[in-house]
């Protein structure tokens, strides 16, 4: 019976099989997507890649974001009317060109509008002098279609300036100096369907100001100084109004009568403004809406029905807003967005329920890379790595994947070695080699968290994007992290001690200063409790540190950074830039003082003297590179991290890989294995074994 449910369950699999790779079937697995028509899957990670992984290439097409404006934009821009190169008019000035029905002024140094015949279509007087538009000004231009009046120094413009221009299509009034626009302006502006005032010093909106602009298409507000949005709708005037670009102003706040009559819209671009507020039911109306941009502000929060009935939206941007929750539901309503920018928002409470009903969204923009793997429906999701990591491994970088095995190994053989040969061979002064091989032990741990790195990193080999949020909040990567801290503050204590011991023996030779047994024992034991405890403090609060060693891949934290928690910050500073820097001084402070006090003493014998502290400098000089070589890099990446300078994620990965490393690989070189002492010990002990074995 067993067997034949075996073998039932075995055929059952196989059709399964063959009937997923059936070329007839199109579907994925969840986190993967089809070379174009193929039955080829490929998972997230290699489509977009700038490899071509599918037979067809497929996984290398529409990889260009090309969602919301810029794309309607570039398509509304090509359809423009041919017109004759010949000119058309009878009257315009010589220093301006003529071509059909068109004049071009621009540049021309004008301080004035010149005459021109009354056929002319197209105006540009863009550049020039101009100062003010007076009454009637355009009146006997009936068929003017377009009207280019950009980087002038308008300030004032009549009431009628723009009487007359019932044809008047396109209007740009960009670059000027217009601090307000006067109600009725556009009364006669019956046809205007672009409007640009981009980068003047317009302060308010006023419903009356658009009054007659019956026909807008698109108005563009770009860089002016508007602080309110009218609490009557801005499109009770402009009832076609398509295009609205509000993008480098101060608005604070955005009503829900504001855009109350905007059904028409189609883009919505409300970039670097001063938003905070977003009333619920604000873009309730805006059925058409294909663009929102609300990157750049000051957003909180977004109420979860905001969005609700924008269900014809293809990009959504609100990047760079300091959002303290995203709600799971926040983009159910979004059945056909493309695109969607989230780039510098933490998402604390991230999951995969979020982005589920997406099911057209094929780009999608993080402020960290390891939010991709909550977005498995996505085929493109960038970032693609943050320096450290990437979609496929814990380490980005092939050459510091290898080399942290490379170093790992180098310094638990040195450590290692130098614990044994010590245990081996007697020494005259055993506190001394109490202290290295607690050294050795503190330097060894090193290795061993770099070995972990190294195996973490093989176990999430091709898939570490599935995984990066789950591996830096898990208990093994904040005791990794935590075994890396206490290395590195036990073996920076630990060489102050040895430092301060040798420097009172040499500077105050007379003092018979000499640590004993129980002494030395003392300082060692808190030497290590002190490290303890420098490591584990963050597990103890976790509202003030935070997630402390899980900021990255590599679980140590040196980098600072926004979302960091003040207290994690506080206490990683006043760790590697108040107790480490203050060692690093005192160690060079005392072999500085030790030099000069051996070159003091030694004043008669004068060669043997100069050799003994040609050596003795020497030494000194490579104990101190060495230790500035490992520290003054770190200090500079703190001090560069908390003045919030962009610091890239590769380089913090090869400060912990190689840099930090430094005293840990070269410390048994250093304080054992080139000293004359052990050198003559080595010597002894193997001749002595020669001896005996003759």
């Amino acid at each position: 019976m067993f067997a034949v449910l075996l073998s039932l369950l075995c055929s059952l699999a196989l059709s399964l099989a063959s009937l997923a790779d059936s070329p007839g079937v199109d579907v994925c697995p969840l986190g993967q997507f089809p070379c174009g028509n193929l039955s080829v899957c490929l998972p997230q990670l290699k489509h977009c890649n700038g490899h071509q992984d599918c037979p067809n290439g497929a996984d290398e097409e529409n990889c260009v974001d090309n969602s919301g404006w810029p794309h309607l934009f570039d398509a509304f821009m090509k359809t423009r009317v041919q017109e004759p190169e010949e000119c058309m008019l009878d009257v315009y000035p010589d220093v301006c060109f003529c071509e059909g029905w068109k004049v071009n002024c621009n540049g021309k140094h004008l301080q004035q509008v010149p005459a021109v015949s009354s056929n002319v279509t197209a105006l540009e007087l863009n550049s020039n002098g101009l100062v003010s538009l007076p009454a009637d000004l355009f009146i006997r231009y009936r068929r003017l279609e377009r009207l280019h009046l950009e980087n002038n120094r308008i300030e004032l413009i009549s009431k009628r300036a723009f009487s007359g221009l019932f044809s008047l299509r396109k209007l740009f009034l960009s670059q000027n100096r217009i601090s307000s626009l006067k109600a009725g302006i556009f009364t006669d502006l019956n046809s205007l369907e672009w409007l640009i005032l981009d980068e003047n010093r317009i302060s308010s909106l006023r419903q009356k100001s658009f009054e007659g602009l019956k026909s807008l298409f698109f108005l563009s507000l770009l860089n002016n100084s508007v602080e309110q949005m009218p609490k009557t709708s801005l499109c009770y005037e402009m009832p076609r109004l398509n295009w609205l670009d509000l993008e480098g102003n101060q608005i604070s706040s955005l009503w829900s009568s504001s855009f109350k009559n905007c059904s028409s819209l189609t883009v919505l671009a409300l970039r670097r403004n001063r938003i905070s507020t977003i009333e619920d039911g604000t873009f309730s109306n805006m059925h058409r809406l294909i663009d929102l941009d609300l990157s750049v502000n000051q957003i909180l929060d977004l109420p979860p029905s905001l969005f609700q009935n924008l269900q014809n939206l293809k990009q959504l941007n609100i990047s760079n807003n300091p959002l303290t929750l995203v709600y799971e539901n926040q983009f159910d309503s979004f059945v056909n967005l493309q695109s969607l920018s989230m780039e510098e928002v933490e998402i604390p409470n991230i999951s995969i329920r979020m982005f589920r009903s997406l099911s057209n969204l094929s780009h999608i923009y993080f402020k960290r890379f390891e939010y991709c793997g909550y977005s498995p429906n996505v085929r493109s999701c960038k970032p693609n790595t943050d320096g450290i990591s990437s979609f496929e491994n814990l380490l980005a970088n092939i050459i510091l994947r290898v080399f942290v095995w490379v170093v790992a190994f180098v310094i638990c053989f040195g450590n290692v070695f130098v614990i044994c040969l010590r245990s081996c061979i007697a020494s005259e002064n055993q506190h001394h080699t109490m202290a290295i091989k607690s050294l050795c032990c503190a330097d060894c741990l090193m290795g061993v968290y770099l070995f972990f790195i190294g195996a973490f990193d093989i176990k999430y080999c091709g898939e570490y994007n599935r995984h990066a949020q789950i591996w830096m909040e898990s208990l093994s990567c904040q005791l990794i992290g935590s075994l890396a801290m206490l290395s590195t503050e036990v073996s920076v204590m630990m060489l102050t001690y040895m430092t301060l011991e040798k420097y009172l023996c040499i500077v105050f030779p007379f003092q018979h200063y000499r640590a004993g047994r129980k002494r030395t024992l003392c300082s060692l034991t808190s030497i290590w409790a002190l490290g303890f405890i420098l490591a584990l403090v963050p597990f103890c609060d976790k509202q003030t540190f935070g997630n402390f060693y899980g900021r990255n891949g590599v679980c140590f934290p040196l980098h600072s950074d926004q979302a960091e928690k003040p207290g994690a910050r506080c206490y990683s500073t006043g760790i590697f830039l108040g107790l480490n820097l203050f060692a690093f001084v005192l160690i060079v402070f005392s072999y500085t003082s030790m030099f000069y006090s051996v070159q003091k003493t030694a004043k008669s014998a004068r060669q043997m003297a100069f050799d003994h502290e040609v050596s003795i400098a020497k030494r000194f000089f490579f104990i101190v590179f060495t230790d500035a070589m490992c520290w003054i890099p770190i200090f500079l990446l703190k001090i560069l991290s908390l003045l919030r300078v962009q610091i890239a994620g590769t380089i913090i990965l090869w400060v912990v890989i190689f840099i930090l490393p430094i005293n840990s690989a070269l410390n048994p070189i250093l304080y054992t294995i080139t000293t004359s002492t052990f050198q003559e010990k080595i010597k002894l002990c193997l001749r002595f074994r020669c001896t005996d074995n003759n």
